[in-house]
């Protein structure tokens, strides 16, 4: 399969539970979704296959700023695949414990959707809204 193909894969993989966790956030099927984290194995298995394709990573490369930008440089579509798979991957369990977290400590669902759609787009930018929203709302930092 392209890299293409597996990109437009990935990225119809994690739409499902994002839409569930924005619109049903408490129905069975969403909660067994961000509790088993299913789909980010899925995308780990794919990050895996691709991340090593090209041959061994120089993790190296991951001490500098230049060391990255020469492996996405080097790595061609594999790595740039990889590396994108990896923020599918880790922007949805962010959101999935902004979801747990707001449920667990009765936060309104109202105010998580936002966070949500920065955990989706920005990934760390949702995950710093929602601690602000906890903070004010909980008057506590953990």
């Amino acid at each position: 399969m392209s890299p293409e193909k597996v990109f437009q894969l990935a990225n119809m993989l994690v739409l499902p539970q994002w839409l569930l966790m924005v619109v049903a956030p408490r129905w069975s099927v969403t909660r067994w979704l961000m509790n088993s984290y299913l789909i980010p194995v899925c995308l780990a298995v794919i990050y895996v296959s691709y991340l090593f394709q090209g041959g061994p990573v120089d993790f190296g490369s991951f001490g500098s700023l230049a060391g990255i930008k020469a492996l996405f440089a080097n790595g061609g579509d594999g790595v740039m695949l990889a590396g994108w798979v990896h923020y599918l991957a880790f922007d949805l369990v962010a959101g999935s414990v902004v979801v747990r977290d707001a449920q667990a400590r009765q936060i309104p669902h109202w105010l998580v959707i936002v966070p949500l759609f920065f955990c989706f787009m920005l990934g760390p930018v949702g995950l710093l809204l929602y601690w602000i929203i906890r903070t004010v709302r909980t008057r506590a930092l953990t």
